[in-house]
């Protein structure tokens, strides 16, 4: 037990020096217990590399993301996507029976093992795309929704298009090597994302270890299916010219992020740099929502109105990704359109809120209002428009 002060007898030089350690002490103390750190990021063996946050889209990590280069199997996220695209639409059904063509039968690489003129649920080579990353199964899947592989080409270029994907260009369905058949980490982090957001029931097949068909079962190539339960995809590739890469998603504690690795150099690798970017940035990084949507965050005077103020806030929430041990350093700006006359509808924008870390601007959004204001009397509408006429001149 420490004695009281008082109990102690001692000069007044040593009572000056022990009070100066103790309050140097003290704020050593209080710094190491409320400075957080943030380390630069890990160094990533691969040719092209991107973290992003699922949610808000922004880029936490990334390294030649806008290179362009062969994607291998990683195509096959875009043909996946736009079969959800179509189930969706109801152009096409899991329980359609898909006939097999010779094309899709004879395709080299990795296989599902269909035949030709075998007919296959759809729901089956849906598994046998994803899971077992069969060329065979791709090309039977784009022939059912587009006539043809090259048809379907178009469609993944259209989709791209609408994506935003502007470094993409797809020639076939299965990520064969083929001239100017190109994406970059960046393109693959936009699709992914679409996947996820838009999909999500189709997105859970990525998770599955394993599928069989004809009596051959084939498990899945993602090495973090095993290694990390948070992970639930996304998808591997590998040719010669493209080498290792590997998409993969996670999501622990309500924060889910993608990652997309290029050109790696063994399937150990792409799986243990993917692990790295993840684990950075969830240790460091967080998705931190900074207003929810529709709710009260300012209050703006109303002229000529039934109501003389009204309640702002934001249509959609405020999302950040941010380092963690920059939560505390937001300030936040408010404007408002004045003067704010009626009628007013919900939902009318009346002003803008600005969120800045440190002198950036990071996110801006319109203010609207949270309901709507009727004109007032004809006595009160008057009065009002003198007072704004005459306040003007001063």
């Amino acid at each position: 037990m420490i004695k009281p002060y008082s109990s102690f007898i001692i000069s007044p030089v040593t009572s000056t020096v022990a009070m100066l350690l103790f309050i140097a002490l003290s704020l050593i103390g209080t710094a190491s217990a409320s400075t957080r750190f943030l380390p630069a990021p890990p160094s990533i063996a691969a040719k092209s590399y991107i973290l992003i946050d699922a949610e808000t889209g922004e880029t936490i990590i990334e390294q030649n993301a806008q290179q362009t280069l062969p994607p291998a199997s990683l195509t096959k996220l875009m043909t996946s996507y736009i079969t959800a695209h179509e189930l969706q639409a109801g152009n096409i059904s899991m329980e359609d029976s898909v006939l097999v063509s010779v094309k899709a039968w004879k395709k080299g690489g990795s296989k599902m093992y269909i035949r030709e003129g075998d007919h296959v649920l759809l729901s089956d080579l849906i598994k046998g795309m994803v899971i077992q990353s069969g060329n065979d199964a791709s090309i039977a899947l784009a022939e059912h929704i587009a006539g043809s592989e090259d048809a379907f080409a178009d469609l993944m270029n259209l989709h791209a298009a609408e994506l935003g994907m502007d470094q993409s260009h797809f020639v076939n369905a299965t990520g064969w090597p083929a001239e100017g058949h190109v994406t970059t980490a960046y393109d693959l982090s936009l699709l992914t994302r679409a996947m996820i957001t838009r999909y999500p029931q189709h997105y859970k097949t990525y998770k599955e270890k394993s599928f069989e068909y004809a009596e051959i079962k084939q498990t899945n190539r993602n090495l973090l299916l095993w290694r990390d339960p948070s992970v639930d995809g996304v998808k591997t590739g590998h040719t010669e010219e493209a080498g290792y890469c590997l998409i993969s998603s996670a999501e622990r504690d309500g924060m889910r992020l993608i990652s997309v690795v290029m050109g790696t150099n063994s399937t150990t690798a792409r799986a243990n740099q993917s692990l790295k970017l993840l684990n950075y940035g969830f240790r460091f990084y967080t998705t931190h929502t900074a207003y929810e949507p529709l709710t009260h965050i300012e209050t703006a005077k109303v002229w000529k109105g039934n109501s003389n103020l009204i309640e702002l806030g934001l249509t959609d929430a405020a999302i950040l990704t941010l380092p963690k041990s920059q939560t505390d350093k937001l300030k936040v700006d408010i404007t408002i359109n004045e003067p704010v006359t009626a009628p007013i509808v919900a939902g009318d924008p009346l002003g803008q809120l600005t969120i800045h870390l440190d002198e950036e601007t990071i996110l801006e959004k319109p203010l609207v209002a949270l309901q709507s204001i009727e004109q007032g009397g004809l006595l009160k509408r008057l009065w009002h428009a003198l007072y704004l006429f005459f306040s003007s001149f001063f």
